[in-house]
């Protein structure tokens, strides 16, 4: 499991799943902080619950992941990657949730309440918890080229 603080936010579609992986990592250890929205009622737009989660990894200086859950993944996941030294994508299964990590060095995992059930966001969360990105293996030049990519446009 990853020794890194994860900073998880949802909006108002996914309070009942995010309150699901919370579970999980207190089992597992993992120190979390949770940045909203915590009721239903809450009717935070997602780009601004991105925000604060991505916000709270580069205040880190990165030594901060993230995890971020709305209706469908793909609102986080648009908005994370706005920002820089962010590789946020969408998982709805194991092996994207192993390719986020290993292939991509993805530190921010985006999931949608409304694609899949709780016990499947669970093993997502488990297996990207547990997956550490090498930098010397054979995905380096290509996340070199993303993050260049990014750094080019953001200037």
């Amino acid at each position: 499991m990853t020794t890194k603080t994860i900073v998880i936010g949802c909006d108002n579609a996914a309070v009942g799943l995010k309150q699901e992986l919370i579970k999980v990592m207190e089992q597992e250890g993992v120190a979390y902080e949770d940045v909203g929205v915590t009721d239903t009622s809450d009717q935070t737009y997602y780009p601004l619950v991105a925000e604060r989660v991505c916000q709270a990894i580069i205040a880190s200086g990165y030594q901060k992941e993230g995890i971020l859950i709305c209706g469908t993944g793909l609102g986080m996941a648009i908005t994370a990657n706005k920002f820089p030294g962010i590789l946020a994508g969408v998982c709805h299964d194991s092996f994207s949730a192993e390719r986020l990590r290993l292939s991509n060095d993805g530190n921010l995992l985006c999931m949608g309440a409304r694609v899949i059930g709780p016990e499947l966001a669970k093993k997502i969360l488990r297996e990207w918890l547990s997956l550490q990105y090498k930098p010397d293996g054979p995905s380096q030049p290509k996340v070199d080229a993303m993050r260049a990519i990014d750094e080019q446009h953001r200037k």
